[in-house]
């Protein structure tokens, strides 16, 4: 099989930092940063077969099956920017998507290098969640007590002065989300454990210092 050392899944509970991670791993090693809920709309967006299907189903609330979201990864994959590798956030959710991503990317010739796990405390993890909001002008993200903006609500960036909390960044949810997490999510790991796979590393500290831990596993 075909492998230079970039296929990644991140994995981390809700609020644990791998979308962040993600995003900064993908500017440092110039490989896609591959969110599931992007990959659906953009699939929408592009009007391709299943994209439609996907969009219809999520316009209206429905759950997206496993089989559709497996054919979009597939397009994407297909894609020449993911020639060089690519970092998966988001999926695999459960053990039927990770042995259907295994049979995805054998069928290309491709194999997973490395699954990295972030993990965070849960009660960290609430803090995070119930503490960030966002300016609605420019989308630039902040939290009260991690990175609140220097002049009390003035945006940093643009100046702007209307902040917005997501209506879901709550305890009750958060919790739900997190319960989530571990009865579907956590059991997925020990089948990457299996394989030789899995890292797991300490998602708490500062940002700069948990990405030169992945890029040390990544790139090692």
């Amino acid at each position: 099989m075909i492998s230079n050392g970039k296929h990644i899944v991140l994995m981390a509970p809700p609020g644990g930092g791998k979308g962040t991670q993600a995003q900064i791993l993908r500017d440092s090693l110039n490989i896609p940063h591959l969110s599931t809920g992007e990959m659906l709309r953009a699939a929408g967006r592009a009007g391709t077969e299943v994209g439609l299907q996907a969009k219809a189903l999520i316009d209206k609330g429905c759950f997206v099956p496993d089989e559709m979201i497996i054919s979009i990864i597939s397009e994407r994959l297909d894609q020449d920017d993911c020639k060089e590798g690519f970092i998966l956030d988001g999926f695999p959710r459960t053990l039927p998507q990770a042995k259907a991503l295994d049979t995805l990317l054998f069928e290309k010739g491709l194999r997973l290098d490395h699954v990295i796990e972030i993990q965070v405390p849960e009660d960290l993890i609430i803090q995070r969640i119930i503490g960030r909001f966002s300016c609605a002008d420019c989308g630039a993200m902040y939290h009260d007590t991690f990175k609140p903006t220097k002049t009390f609500g003035v945006c940093d960036s643009c100046g702007g002065t209307h902040m917005i909390r997501r209506q879901d960044d709550n305890w009750v949810t958060v919790v739900s989300r997190l319960k989530t997490y571990n009865s579907i999510t956590t059991p997925v790991l020990p089948y990457y454990e299996y394989q030789g796979l899995l890292t797991t590393i300490d998602g708490v500290g500062e940002i700069d210092v948990i990405s030169e831990k992945l890029k040390k596993i990544i790139l090692k």
